[in-house]
């Protein structure tokens, strides 16, 4: 492709038009709006409470993803939406890990080849994280997120070719009602997968220092039942 050829199939895309389709259905946006909101308020929890720790920047990665989604649904870019979906997650996973792990961090920033896949964080979460084992198993999270994850990971790959990819060119892209609908589906299931995750690990960790609001919206949703059992005040 040319620089002309690809001038002219980027300006022959509506993408004010696109953004605007996405807008009409306000349902769509909201919960789109609900989820970056959630992962607002744990960004702003953590940041507050872990204050100073060099991981944060896992955190600031994980919250510029998930804003990041709202703007490619916005412009029809599914397939790219579902990648930012997987990097928010991946950034709190990260996140959990290096916080308590600042060598290998720093190695991590100097580009030595050091490495930690999903697998090894909930290991390690597992081996060492006090009571993740029973939280994760009343909260379900494990099961969750290797769903949603291996499901994110097959579409991101193309391991079912076309999916999430209406389009054969740039010129074409454009909305699709079924897909937005169904990757809003998986940024809300992956929002919540990441919020459970978080309530068994860090979240645990350092809620002492959460405020008073912070702690009962990220309370919201959860049974009696569940409350009780994760001991988590939210005073």
């Amino acid at each position: 492709m040319s620089y002309a050829d690809l001038k002219a199939a980027l300006t022959a895309v509506d993408w004010n038009q696109n953004v605007a389709s996405f807008l009409q259905h306000p349902a769509s946006g909201q919960k789109a709006a609900k989820a970056n909101l959630r992962i607002a308020v744990w960004a702003r929890q953590l940041e507050a409470a872990d204050v100073g720790n060099p991981a944060l920047s896992f955190i600031r990665e994980m919250q510029s993803a998930s804003q990041l989604v709202s703007v490619l649904l916005g412009l029809a870019l599914y397939r790219s939406a579902a990648a930012s979906m997987r990097s928010m997650l991946e950034a709190a996973l990260y996140y959990s890990y290096f916080r308590n792990h600042t060598a290998e961090l720093a190695t991590l920033a100097r580009g030595q080849g050091y490495y930690i896949d999903k697998s090894g964080i909930l290991a390690f979460h597992k081996a060492h994280t006090v009571d993740y084992v029973a939280v994760q198993s009343l909260l379900g999270v494990n099961s969750k997120l290797e769903k949603w994850y291996g499901r994110m990971s097959a579409l991101i790959h193309g391991q079912i070719p076309g999916m999430w990819t209406p389009h054969l060119s740039i010129a074409d892209v454009k909305p699709d009602p079924e897909i937005e609908a169904a990757a809003i589906k998986c940024f809300l299931e992956g929002e919540e997968v990441l919020h459970l995750f978080f309530l068994s690990t860090v979240g645990r960790d350092l809620w002492d220092d959460f405020s008073s609001s912070g702690k009962s919206f990220l309370l919201k949703g959860l049974s009696k039942g569940k409350k009780i059992k994760l001991a988590l005040d939210s005073a």
